[in-house]
């Protein structure tokens, strides 16, 4: 992948231990509250069986940005040969904890090694609105080489026009990174400039929880030759 490196994002660190200094308090606030588990929101659970459904036999499946790996457990007990990694140590060692029958590893999306054509799918579920604006599209486009012809990603992320720099989270935890919101077309645009073909999109309304979000799925076409950069 040498050929197509990505930059690295210049706060990634500090973004590194910020999710560290909050992962026991999030992993805690899933088992407790329901928030952030799928299984208590049935059109984010809706969204994730539609993928589950598309990519099963297509390959392994990645979860990038799995944090205390609900979403990867919850594909594992679906049955897909699905991994997942996460930029915080921290969030690795609250997966590798709740779900101890999954592999898990610490990476960040910008700096890792994927083989071309070697997944089912791919995950950025809630997870890449920490990328800068000029980050984001290199990654969608390793995505799209690392995916088979015909497999599929899914992504879900904050949609907004301004970026909020966040100084505390999770019970007040200070923590030091900036959540880029993009509208849904933006996010569209570029998963189709990275190559891939979008096939379904599911928008949310803000609650009392979060603000609103955008689910975005889209395959790989059959084809394709290397995804565009």
């Amino acid at each position: 992948m040498s050929a197509h490196r990505i930059d690295r994002p210049t706060d990634l660190d500090v973004v590194r231990e910020s999710y560290d200094r909050v992962a026991d308090n999030y992993a805690h606030m899933v088992l407790t509250t329901g928030i952030g588990d799928i299984r208590r929101h049935p059109w984010l659970k809706a969204s994730i069986d539609a993928f589950a459904d598309t990519v099963s036999g297509l390959g392994p499946v990645l979860d990038v940005g799995c944090g205390p790996g609900t979403v990867t457990g919850y594909l594992a007990e679906r049955g897909l040969d699905v991994s997942g990694v996460d930029l915080s140590p921290r969030m690795i060692e609250n997966a590798r904890r709740l779900h101890p029958q999954c592999r898990f590893g610490v990476a960040s999306a910008t700096e890792l090694d994927l083989d071309e054509e070697s997944l089912g799918g791919v995950l950025g579920w809630w997870s890449l609105f920490n990328l800068p604006r000029e980050v984001l599209p290199q990654v969608l486009a390793m995505f799209t080489r690392a995916l088979k012809p015909g497999g599929h990603f899914i992504t879900a992320t904050h949609v907004g026009d301004e970026d909020l720099a966040r100084t505390e989270a999770y019970g007040g935890v200070p923590v030091r990174w900036t959540t880029h919101k993009w509208q849904p077309d933006q996010l569209v645009d570029l998963i189709e400039q990275a190559g891939l073909h979008p096939v379904a999109e599911l928008r949310l309304p803000a609650d009392e929880h979060t603000g609103p979000g955008v689910v975005v799925m889209a395959k790989r076409p059959d084809g394709l030759a290397g995804g565009e950069s």
